[in-house]
């Protein structure tokens, strides 16, 4: 999307920490004045750098309710896993959208984001899905995330004016590369099968994709998807990885037990297999990745 002007505007972001930190740079340097909630005391160092005030302190509880503003133009949900499991998901993502939703009661709130995920999607045999795909047969997780989207859905009257629901792919960027900082290692066999599709996202183009959701005047709020649109297998991320660092080429070991546990499979026990469709946010948000497929956002990395 073209730059934006929010000068004069404000904004809160609640779980300030990968992509909320990139998101409030990008506000504040577009001319928002930011405020700032985490309980990442690293993360929250980072935030002083450009937010007016940073909230150290837990999204589920009620404390950080009187120590922010009563009246945001934008208002960004990120909140991460607070871990431990389910418990940290629940307590994330459902103590922390009743604690948003008893707040915004007594403020004023203009647009309100929430970056969901592409878990609330069914598994799949590899089919492409759109946001009209009713969610079903999810992992753990991605029920837990579909419960706090419904909350937004049923939230009552005078919460926000408009909310996005924006689900992200698997989120890749600066610090954050796992299967590159494997293959550095010397990691040469991959549990799993190799032939399930990613759907990616680099952290600059989430934040973009942040910035058209409060920019818009005209797009239907509601959810929308943010990914590449590429849908790489894992082995042609993988591979493609190896040869630009010069590594020996990976092979998939199917009988290795992955590292994703129940969390992230279905009642059958498998891990998703589905191409996430970015044509809605395209359409309705006149956004464009700057990088449209792993080999160039990984390109900007190496």
């Amino acid at each position: 999307m073209a730059d934006v002007n929010f000068q004069g505007r404000s904004a809160l972001i609640l779980g300030c920490g990968y992509v909320g930190v990139a998101v409030g740079r990008a506000l504040t340097d577009a001319g928002a004045t930011v405020d700032a909630l985490t309980r990442n005391a690293e993360r929250a160092d980072e935030a002083e750098q450009f937010a007016r005030n940073v909230i150290r302190c837990e999204l589920d509880t009620a404390d950080w309710h009187n120590q922010v503003a009563t009246q945001y133009d934008f208002v960004l949900n990120c909140v991460s896993s607070a871990g431990n499991g389910m418990e940290g998901y629940r307590k994330s993502y459902i103590g922390g959208m009743g604690s948003i939703i008893d707040w915004a009661q007594n403020a004023e709130v203009g647009t309100y984001a929430y970056t969901s995920a592409t878990s609330v999607y069914p598994h799949s045999d590899g089919r492409i899905v759109t946001e009209e795909d009713v969610p079903e047969d999810l992992t753990a997780n991605g029920d837990v995330l579909r419960e706090a989207e419904e909350l937004i859905e049923n939230a009552p009257a005078g919460c926000w004016e408009r909310a996005f629901i924006l689900r992200l792919g698997a989120i890749y960027g600066p610090t954050r590369h796992h299967l590159l900082d494997a293959l550095k290692r010397g990691t040469t066999t991959f549990p799993g099968e190799g032939g399930f599709y990613l759907n990616y996202i680099h952290l600059d183009d989430i934040v973009s994709a942040v910035l058209a959701s409060f920019a818009t005047t005209s797009a239907p709020a509601g959810a929308y998807n943010v990914v590449d649109g590429d849908y790489p297998t894992k082995a042609a991320v993988v591979e493609w990885l190896a040869e630009q660092i010069g590594a020996p080429k990976p092979v998939f070991d199917p009988t290795m037990q992955a590292r994703r546990g129940p969390m992230r499979t279905n009642a059958q026990g498998s891990l998703p297999n589905r191409r996430v469709s970015n044509e809605k946010l395209r359409r309705e948000l006149g956004w464009t990745p700057k990088y449209p497929d792993f080999k160039a956002g990984y390109a900007s990395l190496l």
